[in-house]
């Protein structure tokens, strides 16, 4: 099979296929859950369309803690069954469907408490290591240990010694969210879907009471301004914290709200902490995590109600000191806000009505059929995405008048999954073959998988895509075009930001490598010298702006500042 390739060319294609005749499915929003839909009636051999007002998981889905977790604190809720599906769903993504992508992460749990908290946590943690292995995907990872107080320390030096009396360590799995993304939307064009980025939907098509397909507006490049009215038998709203502002447009209020959470993340050098596991902390409301990222770690997450500016929410000084207080509790050495590399903040959608408070939303996800043509999916959680998308379609094929093949998902690598474990296994011999430094080799494996080839392709063409980037030596060059050329990158803010992550991961938050990265993606989207300064200029100002709204004492201030930035680069 022709792996699909999405660069400017092939979005204009996607958008002229898909105004030409009538779809079975159009999904709006390519967060992970929308992509998600489009893989899955794409591989039922459903005719269909995916469109995205910003960037792939331009919103929640490249802004989450990057876990792929069965959410340990579910069982203490007594949510049995959410568990048990996100395990059976962590599994299949470690073991089959995305291996290059999905990584096992160690957590260390202390323990505050002499006998009944280490019989309470362990019980739990017990009962999470068995769920994994009776969903019949989880023998992949280690199973929990229990710690003294020294062991602990020996594996997680950072600690204060008298935070803790012990610890247990279990394992949970994590992903770059994004990138994830990204690569289901690729998946999902290669199995015949039209995908298209910078598309928005500004209205929906109506016979009747009966949705029958959106109007379109291409935000920017080669058909900028154009209009598109693309009909489909069913439209499924994906659009996940946006879901009541899609509902609006066809004037319905909705059989459920979705509410955001807003959740703020840190990001330290590796040097800062200690340790050789990552960490997870009660807090009076939640709990904090510690998550290993590369030479860095993340710190998060915070949990509060968040009603402002959804593109673009804000941390503010106050959310920083919240984490930066709660974790320095435990720290043998505090961090300090110089330590902190990276900020970003993202919106949970959860489901409205339990309860007030946001921290105890639902986080199960619902499907609707609010009028006929159109389907609503949202709440729900990262790691079960692809049930999601499932139970969508599924609600999709109802109104379909036609007979529909069950979903086969489960059953379906993403991308550069299948022949990953043996090119890792000669990784060696590639980087000999190419000339790359192993450790590089075993970044790029675990960024593309078996596409690594692709990338390789360039720099054998242009040898100098193989030199680092300048400002950011973890990602090679040839990532910046490869993004642009294949990954469907339109702007320099979708690479610093969502195809790499140089934009948290370093103290100048990518404006060093802003313009070398214009200057790689300029020939491929056709921009000119003036495109190339708008871009950098954008950026610029996108990064000020995000830290003058972390210098604020509280939300409407942040959101205030960060609103200072232009959203959409002119082009």
């Amino acid at each position: 099979m022709r792996t699909a390739t999405l660069g400017p060319a092939e979005r204009v294609q996607a958008l002229a296929a898909m105004a030409e005749r009538e779809l079975d499915v159009l999904v709006v929003g390519a967060g992970v859950v929308g992509a998600g839909t489009a893989l899955d009636a794409a591989t039922r051999g459903l005719a269909t369309g995916l469109v995205e007002a910003r960037d792939w998981a331009s919103g929640t889905s490249s802004r989450s803690s990057k876990l792929i977790h069965g959410g340990l604190r579910y069982l203490e809720m007594l949510d049995f069954a959410l568990v048990r599906e996100a395990l059976k769903e962590r599994g299949l993504l470690l073991e089959k469907l995305a291996p290059h992508l999905v990584k096992p992460v160690p957590f260390l749990y202390p323990l505050k408490h002499k006998g009944w908290e280490r019989f309470y946590a362990g019980s739990g943690v017990a009962l999470y290591d068995a769920m994994s292995v009776s969903s019949g995907h989880g023998r992949g990872l280690p199973v929990h240990r229990h710690l003294s107080r020294r062991g602990a320390l020996r594996v997680a030096p950072c600690l204060k010694k008298d935070t803790l009396i012990g610890a247990l360590q279990y394992y949970d799995a994590q992903m770059d969210d994004a990138r994830f993304v990204a690569t289901l939307v690729r998946t999902a064009a290669t199995y015949g879907a039209h995908v298209a980025s910078r598309a928005r939907v500004t209205g929906f098509l109506r016979e009747g009471e009966r949705v029958v397909g959106a109007r379109v507006r291409a935000v920017d490049g080669a058909v900028a301004g154009g209009e598109y009215e693309i009909r489909a038998k069913q439209v499924v709203n994906a659009t996940g914290v946006w879901t009541d502002d899609t509902q609006a447009l066809i004037a319905e209020r909705g059989q459920f709200h979705v509410r955001a959470s807003k959740g703020i993340h840190l990001v330290v050098p590796k040097d800062r902490i200690h340790s050789t596991t990552g960490l997870i902390l009660r807090t009076e409301k939640s709990v904090l995590f510690v998550i290993p990222w590369g030479r860095h770690w993340i710190v998060g997450t915070t949990d509060t109600d968040w009603d402002l500016d959804k593109a673009h929410p804000a941390a503010s000084s106050a959310d920083i000191d919240y984490l930066l207080e709660h974790v320095n509790a435990v720290l043998h050495t505090p961090l300090t806000r110089d330590d902190v590399q990276g900020v970003y903040a993202g919106l949970r959608p959860l489901l409205a009505g339990e309860s007030d408070a946001t921290s105890k939303l639902s986080r199960e996800h619902t499907v609707a059929h609010p009028v006929p043509g159109m389907v609503v999916v949202a709440g729900g959680k990262y790691t079960t995405y692809r049930v999601m998308a499932k139970d969508a379609v599924d609600e999709a094929v109802h109104g379909l008048d036609q007979r529909v093949a069950e979903c086969v998902t489960e059953d379906v690598p993403l991308l550069g999954a299948e022949g990953y474990h043996a090119l890792w296994n000669g990784r060696a011999r590639m980087a000999a073959r190419t000339g790359i430094h192993v450790a590089r080799v075993e970044h790029l494996l675990n960024r593309y998988g078996t596409l690594v080839e692709e990338v390789l392709e360039l720099i054998a063409a242009d040898p100098g895509l193989g030199e680092p980037l300048g400002g950011a030596d973890d990602y090679l060059r040839a990532e910046v075009v490869y993004a642009a050329s294949h990954e469907g990158a339109r702007h320099l803010d979708d690479v610093l930001t969502r195809r790499t992550r140089i934009s948290i991961e370093t103290f100048d938050r990518g404006t060093r490598s802003a313009r070398e990265c214009a200057e790689l993606m300029a020939p491929v989207l056709g921009w000119d010298k003036g495109q190339i300064e708008r871009e950098v200029e954008h950026y610029e100002k996108r990064v000020e702006a995000e830290r003058e709204s972390q210098r604020q004492p509280d939300d409407q201030t942040a959101d205030a500042a960060r609103l200072g930035a232009p959203d959409i680069v002119p082009t």
